[in-house]
Order: structure tokens, then C-alpha cells, then sequence
């Protein structure tokens, strides 16, 4: 892998904040103002300069919004919130709304693909709130009897999750970043510093023992998030690294399997982090996706 095309302190500047429910959350903006809007939506325990290396090839065709949920990265991290997925697609379309977006494409990994089927649940729901026009999902726990979590995730998730949190250090951190990447395609040094400075960013590591209980609702709601999938007119395509121990080609056979019509890409030697490891294979098969709407 490259060295990061924005690094970390650039994206920072480059962004802005607006509140939701009293607290802070960073936004990062980019592309034509008149541009189809895509939402981005990032995973577990990073932030939204996940899509850096996309950023400004997206940009140059759409409308992108990427916001840092409540929890992650430059947003406020505070210790007295409620922290569902709910929460998170509230605070998204909060902010579709503010900015006027009547109609909007997802791109989302991990967590973030569970707050998109959150969203896809949603339009089938009476209120008035922006339409999704498509959504692509890569590598996430889609399925709760698939999802594969690493030991500190079950660690944190468990009633040692504080101690777990707070006894964190950068070096483990960055060792189990490693082993959910591709062989082929370890990260670099710059991307995992960054990584540990989202996770590290306004006292992050208090919450995630607050964050992680999406595990265990993603299993309680698996009837509305999965039943989204299967039953939604939203076209959809899941483009996943194959070699991802958390959720890779076994939950891309699953996928087949539940939500068969939808388009599929499967990416050969890599990992939980498609976006980052191959930018340029990721951006070709979204292209191909909203080229293949366009005919439809």
C-alpha cells in the first residue's frame, strides 16, 4: 500500500463542524455543489478519513459528504450518550436535511454498513426524509451469524470492556489492525498512526466499550436490518475483500445467499479495509454500479 494521499492533519483542516443534540461533529465536504449527493459512511473504530484515498476521485464527479459519527474520530465522544445505531442514521439524515438533500447515493464499510441498513429500513417507513438513490456496501457485518469479531472486540463488548479500553496501547492496536488487512497489502505506518490518533482524539477510548454494543444489536435487530436487504427496491452492491477474517468470503457466500439480487464484487487477497488497500479497484467496481444505474 501507498502512504496516505491526505494525511491526517490536512483532512482535519479541511473539514468543518456542525452540532447535533448539543455536541460537535466534524463533516468533511467536497465536489460540485450541483453534483448527485453520495453520503459515505465509515466503520469501527475509525472515522471518516477511512475514504481519503477515494476522496479525490469522488469528488470530482459527486457531491460527497462524510461525517465523523458521534463516537469517532473529530466528533465529540461523550460518555453520557446513547449510542445506537439508530442514533447514528438520526444524526446522518439530521444533516442530509440541513444541507437540503432531497436525494442521495451511500457508499458505507463496516458499522457503516449497518447504519446503512438502517437507513434502507427507513425508506420503507412512513415520514417525510431524503431518498436513497443506491447503496454500495463493503466489507461489514451484514450478518450477525456470519460477523467474525476480533478478540478485542469481544473483549470490549464483555463486562471488562472499560478495562479492556483503557489498558489499550498503540502497539496492540496497530497488531490487530494488521491482521485484518491482506496479507499482500499491509498497512503502512502513516495510515496507522492516524487510525490510532481517531481512536485516541477526545478521550475516544472511554466510549468504546459503549460503541461496540452494536454487536450484540446487530443480532437483536437482525430481522429489520437483514429483512432491509432482502426487501428493499434500493439498488445495491456489496464489494468486499475476500480475504478478510471478520467478514470476508463468508459473508459474501452469505450474501449471495440472502440477498440475491444484488450485484456482488469480490476483491482476491484482501482484507476488512477495501477502501484503503485497493482504492483503485473499489472506485472501479462504484463506478461500474452507478454506471449500471444509469441504464436502468
Amino acid at each position: 500500500m501507498e502512504p496516505s494521499r491526505i494525511a491526517l492533519n490536512v483532512w482535519q483542516a479541511s473539514g468543518t463542524e456542525f452540532a447535533f443534540r448539543g455536541h460537535p461533529v466534524f463533516c468533511q465536504l467536497g465536489g460540485p455543489a450541483g453534483g448527485e449527493v453520495l453520503l459515505l459512511i465509515h466503520g469501527f473504530p475509525t472515522a471518516s478519513w477511512d475514504w481519503e484515498a477515494l476522496w479525490p476521485a469522488l469528488t470530482r464527479h459527486y457531491r460527497v459528504i462524510a461525517l465523523d459519527m458521534l463516537g469517532f474520530g473529530f466528533s465529540a465522544k461523550p460518555r453520557d450518550y446513547d449510542y445506537t445505531i439508530g442514533a447514528q442514521a438520526d444524526l446522518l439524515e439530521a444533516f442530509l436535511q440541513r444541507e437540503g438533500v432531497s436525494n442521495y447515493h451511500v457508499l458505507a464499510h463496516d458499522y457503516g454498513d449497518t447504519v446503512a441498513q438502517e437507513l434502507l429500513a427507513r425508506q420503507q417507513e412512513e415520514g417525510e426524509r431524503p431518498r436513497l438513490a443506491s447503496v454500495c456496501l463493503l466489507n461489514g457485518g451484514l450478518f450477525p451469524e456470519t460477523h467474525r469479531p476480533l478478540l478485542t472486540q469481544t473483549l470490549l463488548a464483555s463486562p471488562l470492556g472499560f478495562l479492556v479500553a483503557k489498558l489499550m496501547s498503540k502497539p496492540r492496536f496497530c497488531r490487530a489492525m494488521v491482521r485484518i488487512f491482506g496479507a499482500r497489502t499491509p498497512p503502512p505506518a502513516d495510515l496507522l498512526d492516524g487510525f490510532w490518533r481517531l481512536v485516541e482524539q477526545n478521550g475516544g477510548r472511554a466510549v468504546m466499550p459503549q460503541l461496540i454494543g452494536y454487536m450484540a444489536e446487530r443480532r437483536r435487530q437482525r430481522a429489520r436490518w437483514v429483512g432491509a436487504l432482502q426487501t428493499t427496491e434500493v439498488p445495491l452492491k456489496l464489494v468486499a475483500g475476500l480475504a478478510d477474517p471478520i467478514s470476508g468470503a463468508h459473508m459474501v457466500a452469505r450474501f449471495r445467499n440472502q440477498v440475491p439480487m444484488a450485484e456482488v464484487e469480490g476483491l482476491a487477497g484482501i482484507g476488512h479495509y477495501p477502501q484503503c488497500e485497493d482504492p483503485a479497484s473499489v472506485l472501479a467496481a462504484y463506478k461500474s454500479f452507478r454506471a449500471s444505474l444509469r441504464h436502468q
